[in-house]
């Protein structure tokens, strides 16, 4: 027998099959439509395109693997967090979702604020608002689209909409729904203050689920587009985060995990709930029952990369690129890249940030700006563990995952700024994998998650910290965290 984990990313859907041991056999991506940008600091995609690209990843997969639906004993969903899909009373998606990365929605948090009050938000939800989660964007959509928020029935998160389209059931897990701004994050439950105070129909939400229960089975119209088998369970799953935890092993205190992504996500296990009074990182429930998780992002990592080559580099590969990075100095003569493409939450929470080149000059070249961008990005996720460490967490090793965990050279420079040890698995799937292994526990193969990941999960490859670069990056983070309190009072002027 085999289990799918699905994930439903920014750029893509990925399916994946793993074996009864947990390791991969075959994997299958098909590509979504570009991000729609109506205007600057706006991003929605067709929850539509989703679930074609989903299809097209499961039929993927099943042909790679030769094998047919009835060989899978269960599912698993992961996904981008906190993007709005509405459905009406006939169950149609009412317009494109409003993303994760979409900060429009500043006016709307400010209100949750003064409405709520502030302290009273993050007792309720350990969290303040922020402009990414799904509450203001749902906000926006009553303030700004009043005929369209009248027709909504529904209120589904990205893997939430593909789970809607397997099974037909409106379901959510603890671990994306603590992205919403409207759970109970400590008590594993949608909020009756939260819901209250601002006049929502509480029958809108999903239901919640813990991440491994089952939560619907495939429908017989979803085996017929996608090769499944009716009847084949389909489990709770987890943010992408959560997700990519679990296939990183990240279910026990004294590691860390690092997913460089089109964000970068800084993540760490907490066995009782811990958050931060300032809101500058998330404290969530993990996809692990009973457990929460504390994690910080920066929300142009990977996205700086793509935004340099697809813009100005269109002709060269990322392998190209962190070459070229090689080849300048540490700290690249004195430039620095603020990764802010599309705001910052961690540990600014400022919509309003913009990224930047600092200290450019007639001497530096591509390579230099290449390896500011690099370092730019690995100073920001520095900010996040730094956080993390301040709130008493206990990380004693990084586990690298993510597009950018595929560089040597992105890896010891997260080692050297850091100053800690970097590890990469065996199997790099992270969300897509962690989904199956929580499908695996919901199915009966594992009893618990953390049996899982233990059974499964191997380190292959660790880099260590040169002690010279650690205190030349060091140097060059000092520089770093006063660049944005300078500009700070620019951005809402721009």
């Amino acid at each position: 027998m085999y289990w799918l984990g699905i994930d439903i990313g920014t750029g893509g859907s990925r399916a994946l099959l793993i074996k009864e041991d947990g390791q991969v056999t075959h994997g299958f991506t098909a590509a979504h439509d570009d991000i729609i940008m109506h205007r600057p600091l706006w991003a929605e995609q067709r929850p539509e395109n989703w679930w074609d690209a989903a299809q097209a990843a499961i039929r993927g997969v099943l042909q790679a693997a030769s094998i047919d639906g009835s060989q899978v004993a269960a599912i698993g969903l992961s996904g981008q967090m906190h993007g709005l899909t509405l459905l009406d009373e006939a169950n149609q998606v009412i317009r494109p979702a409003l993303i994760w990365c979409d900060q429009r929605p500043q006016e709307q948090v400010d209100f949750v604020h003064a409405t709520l009050g502030r302290a009273n938000v993050v007792r309720w939800t350990a969290n303040p608002v922020l402009t990414g989660f799904t509450l203001p964007k749902l906000l926006w959509v009553r303030d700004h689209e009043p005929e369209n928020f009248a027709r909504v029935r529904h209120v589904l998160l990205p893997k939430d909409y593909i789970r809607f389209c397997l099974t037909g059931e409106y379901a959510t897990e603890v671990s994306d729904a603590s992205g919403t701004s409207l759970l109970d994050v400590v008590h594993r439950r949608w909020s009756g203050e939260m819901i209250e105070g601002l006049k929502l129909d509480p029958a809108i939400l999903p239901r919640v689920y813990e991440s491994p229960e089952i939560t619907g089975r495939v429908s017989e119209a979803a085996a017929a587009l996608t090769g499944l088998k009716p009847g084949t369970p389909v489990v709770g799953g987890g943010g992408d985060q959560a997700s990519s935890a679990v296939g990183n092993g990240i279910v026990e205190p004294g590691i860390a995990s690092d997913t460089l992504g089109t964000s970068g996500v800084v993540f760490v296990h907490l066995d009782e709930p811990a958050y931060d009074p300032e809101g500058r990182v998330h404290t969530f429930c993990h996809a692990v029952p009973g457990k929460w998780h504390v994690m910080g992002v920066t929300q142009g990592a990977g996205l700086s990369l793509q935004w340099f080559r697809n813009q100005l580099a269109p002709a060269e590969s990322y392998d190209d690129l962190t070459a070229l990075a090689a080849t300048a100095p540490a700290l690249s003569q004195g430039l620095y890249w603020m990764p802010y493409l599309m705001g910052e939450r961690t540990p600014h929470v400022d919509a309003y940030a913009r990224a930047a080149w600092i200290g450019l000059t007639a001497k530096h070249t591509r390579a230099d700006m290449v390896r500011a961008l690099l370092e730019g990005v690995t100073y920001s996720q520095k900010d996040c563990l730094v956080l993390v460490e301040r709130m008493g967490a206990r990380v004693d090793k990084v586990r690298l995952s993510g597009g950018g965990a595929k560089s040597p050279f992105w890896r010891q420079m997260f080692a050297d700024a850091f100053n800690k040890t970097i590890a990469t698995l065996e199997t790099q799937e992270g969300s897509a994998y962690g989904a199956g292994l929580l499908a695996m526990v919901g199915s009966g193969r594992f009893p618990s998650v953390e049996a899982a990941c233990r059974a499964a999960i191997r380190e292959t490859t660790t880099v260590t910290p040169d002690p010279a670069a650690a205190a030349t990056y060091a140097r060059g983070y000092e520089v770093f965290t006063q660049l944005y309190p300078a500009l700070k009072d620019v951005y809402p002027k721009l």
